[in-house]
């Protein structure tokens, strides 16, 4: 009796870690199934690119800070003079606050990676000429970016790996809930088999 009641109790909390691990997994789960999706069809899914491009001259007042920061970091990254990032933002709608840009005594180059597309900000240093280019690549792109990571930064990140951990949960619980129902459920684990035979034989034979 005192086994039964162990083994109820702990069925209980593997059902309670399962349903809050899936309930946390619920919307990055489907999110990650869809674009696994649009990722294995990315050749058939064409992605029409909106390309945007602004030009503009920098002020002297602003370009002479520049040519000091350019002179200070010499083939090395450093942060764009507030007064310039500030100007850009508002003029060529460049946001590139919190961004490093990579100096020369001829130019300034701001790479500008994001989901779903690219953007890039260059000054010329010598007359201030400076060009803007942002492309997007639409929805699915971005959202195929966030599977993969790419250009998300730290905060999204570190949510892949709860997710990911979220999911090991779920995963574990749900196998441990089966072995405890294996008995009454006689095809518990030659489905089980059958899940685990599918994609090791797919890769044996199928992946080159």
């Amino acid at each position: 009796m005192r086994s039964l009641s162990k083994d109820s109790l702990w069925l209980k909390q593997l059902h309670q870690w399962h349903w809050i691990s899936s309930a946390l997994c619920l919307l990055a789960m489907l999110l990650f199934s869809v674009t696994g999706i649009t990722l294995n069809h990315a050749a058939q899914i064409e992605a029409k690119p909106k390309v945007t491009r602004n030009k503009a001259t920098l002020p002297p007042a602003l370009l002479a800070p520049l040519r000091a920061t350019a002179q200070a970091h010499l083939d090395d990254k450093a942060p764009v003079p507030a007064d310039a990032s500030a100007w850009f933002a508002e003029y060529m709608h460049a946001d590139i606050a919190n961004n490093l840009g990579e100096w020369t005594e001829e130019e300034l180059y701001v790479g500008l990676p994001r989901p779903g597309g690219d953007a890039w900000l260059r000054v010329n240093l010598s007359n201030g000429d400076a060009e803007y280019e942002l492309t997007e690549r639409g929805w699915i792109s971005w959202l195929n970016d966030l599977h993969k990571g790419r250009n998300t930064g730290p905060i999204w990140t570190w949510f892949i790996d709860l997710f990911a951990i979220a999911c090991l949960v779920f995963c574990v619980t749900g196998f441990l809930i089966l072995k405890y129902h294996a008995t009454q459920r006689p095809s518990t684990w030659p489905v089980l088999g059958l899940g685990v035979l599918i994609p090791v034989l797919i890769a044996i034979l199928f992946i080159h």
